[in-house]
């Protein structure tokens, strides 16, 4: 369970900060954009960090040890004037209760990313208003990553956080960006925040519940029952891909949570892990590789 992701390679610019509920760190890899002054992109990082640290978030103010971390790679593929388009990979981390791990709970590629930022452009968030895409994109994502979270504590906690990313998309739907309506795809932001809201998905958002604070969080003290709760968790995803086999939320569950599955059922206690093994390559079989690695 030591493993944790790691998307940062050598000659990415990074740029790290600290808000009130967030550790975030921004990438922004151009190395696909001809462009030989790499100035604007040092300033897109850190106009980026500055927006996501000063704003807070929520009312909370956490002792670094319980604050979320949200990693974003941001990955140009076109640049042109004050335009620009790519990919981002958004990876978001939830401290283990009495424990120094960090577990992960989303796992996403963004391919629909696509913005305009004039160099020192200040970002503003604004509830009611569409201010920009960029913008947009940021606070969309503090938001699905702060509800994910919540959820991970209280089943069903994250729903007050997905109700501003609803409004959030919706906003910038009416300004048809791509990415954030029902016609440019079916695993983009519009689906992501349909999806986690509607009762037709209620699994997976039980699953997040029972796997972290049934599961994890009870790993140190009873690292049997835990194991058992997170076993109880893929069986509710199972439930969800007998009405729905090619749902988008167990897609996302198993991009953050497969290696870890793996480090779980490999280490610590013996339990009964066969017709958990079974369901596991029935509802996610992209993951086989992981699957034949795990030692139970």
């Amino acid at each position: 369970m030591k493993r944790l992701l790691n998307l940062y390679a050598i000659l990415f610019l990074v740029v790290l900060g600290n808000a009130q509920e967030i550790n975030f760190e921004i990438v922004v890899n151009s190395d696909l954009v001809n462009q030989t002054n790499q100035q604007v992109f040092k300033t897109l990082e850190t106009s980026i960090t500055e927006f996501m640290v000063n704003k807070a978030w929520t009312n909370q103010d956490r002792a670094n040890e319980e604050k979320l971390d949200c990693s974003m790679v941001l990955n140009l593929t076109g640049y042109s004037g004050s335009q620009f388009e790519g990919t981002l990979q958004v990876q978001i981390q939830r401290p283990v209760f009495n424990t120094n791990y960090k577990t992960p709970i989303l796992n996403h590629l963004d391919k629909d990313i696509s913005f305009s930022y004039q160099e020192f452009q200040p970002l503003f968030y604004n509830t009611s208003t569409y201010e920009s895409n960029l913008v947009s994109l940021l606070s969309f994502y503090a938001f699905i990553s702060l509800g994910m979270e919540a959820d991970t504590f209280q089943e069903n906690g994250g729903s007050p956080f997905y109700a501003v990313a609803q409004q959030i998309a919706n906003l910038a739907g009416q300004n048809q960006k791509k990415g954030w309506n029902q016609a440019d795809g079916n695993r983009n932001r519009y689906w992501l925040i349909e999806t986690l809201q509607s009762n037709t998905f209620k699994e997976y958002r039980t699953a997040m519940y029972e796997y972290h604070r049934k599961g994890l969080d009870l790993m140190t003290e009873n690292p049997s029952q835990a194991k058992q709760n997170i076993m109880n968790s893929i069986q509710g995803l199972n439930r969800l891909y007998s009405r729905r086999p090619n749902a988008f939320l167990n897609q996302i569950f198993f991009d953050a949570k497969a290696d870890e599955i793996v480090d779980i059922f490999s280490d610590g206690p013996k339990v009964e892990f066969q017709r958990t093994l079974d369901l596991l390559n029935k509802i996610a079989p992209f993951f086989g590789p992981q699957w034949k690695r795990i030692k139970y």
